[in-house]
């Protein structure tokens, strides 16, 4: 199990570390201050990965793959790949270590609720554990360059998936999905600590849309999804379909040519996505998944004290 995995790993980077690591690397998950998070550059709280040892970075390595499914560990690895060659492009020589911050909250595999979270540029992952489950979000991907100088995309079938959704759409269809000719400068959303669907576009209804269009838009939204360990992934998308179709919405903006800018959303009754590249002539990604309810393991953490004191 994914639980099982993350504390397996977390048990044995900490145990990696010195004394001076582990002062800056422990937490705990009531700190309020852990709903404090960014994409953009500049330095956080706890652990630096810059200064780790090459044995330690491979357990930050571990840990990160285990919070993800396969496919979700590819990315989020991915993420931190890109930023080398972003700072390598920047400076002309490649950095000398990775640029993200380390916290472990509570004690990994104790009797009590734990988590970890690592952030920096472009990249942002919080999980939190339970003997419930675990949880991910705020879960934030973004890459700079969006195609590398090799061609590779990092998010390349987030935007092709969205993009092909967008293109097929009728005048009516248009009429409710497309938000405008022109693309926010970045995801509505931003890193706020608890994310408002309000202020996104309206979108057109899953149940407005033909059968091949609701599948793309179900692969757009698997993709996101996925990139937590699948149960979870399972649950999240279960319930967003028992929710009702009409309730799933999707709304783009922007020129659906490629190189334009552009930006689209998804919303559910309990989660939000958000997709926007319009940086740097649109060669400068952000997509975030966030869950309206379970965010930073809220409900995760209500359900568990709710059994232990119950």
């Amino acid at each position: 199990m994914a639980s099982e995995e993350m504390t397996t790993a977390a048990r044995a980077f900490v145990a990696s570390l010195d004394d001076r690591q582990l002062g800056l690397v422990r937490g705990q998950l009531a700190d309020p201050g852990l709903r404090q998070w960014t994409y953009l550059p500049g330095e956080r709280p706890g652990l630096p990965m810059e200064h780790l040892t090459g044995r330690q970075h491979d357990l930050v390595v571990e840990l990160l793959r285990s919070a993800h499914s396969a496919e979700g560990a590819t990315l989020a690895v991915g993420a931190v790949e890109v930023e080398r060659v972003r700072r390598e492009l920047v400076t002309g020589s490649p950095p000398a270590g990775d640029r993200y911050w380390l916290r472990v909250l509570g004690e990994p595999g104790g009797d009590e609720p734990w988590g970890w979270r690592i952030n920096g540029h472009h990249l942002a992952v919080h999980a939190v554990v339970t003997a419930g489950g675990c949880t991910v979000t705020p879960h934030f991907i973004g890459s700079e360059p969006a195609v590398l100088p090799s061609g590779r995309r990092l998010l390349g079938p987030e935007e092709d998936l969205a993009r092909e959704l967008a293109a097929s759409l009728d005048p009516d269809q248009r009429s409710l999905g497309i938000a405008g000719d022109r693309a926010p400068d970045d995801i509505l959303t931003r890193f706020d600590p608890v994310a408002d669907p309000t202020v996104l576009p309206a979108g057109i209804g899953r149940d407005r849309l033909r059968a091949d269009q609701q599948e793309l838009l179900d692969r757009l939204i698997r993709r996101y999804l996925d990139r937590a360990p699948t149960p979870y992934a399972q649950k999240v998308w279960r319930e967003a379909l028992e929710a009702g179709p009409e309730r799933i919405r999707f709304a783009w903006a922007g020129p659906t040519a490629r190189g334009e800018g552009h930006y689209y959303c998804v919303r559910a009754p309990e989660f939000l996505i958000e997709y926007d590249n319009t940086q740097d002539d649109a060669n400068h990604a952000h997509s975030v998944w966030r869950h309206l309810r379970d965010d930073f393991g809220t409900d995760l953490l209500r359900e568990h004290y709710a059994r232990s004191h119950g």
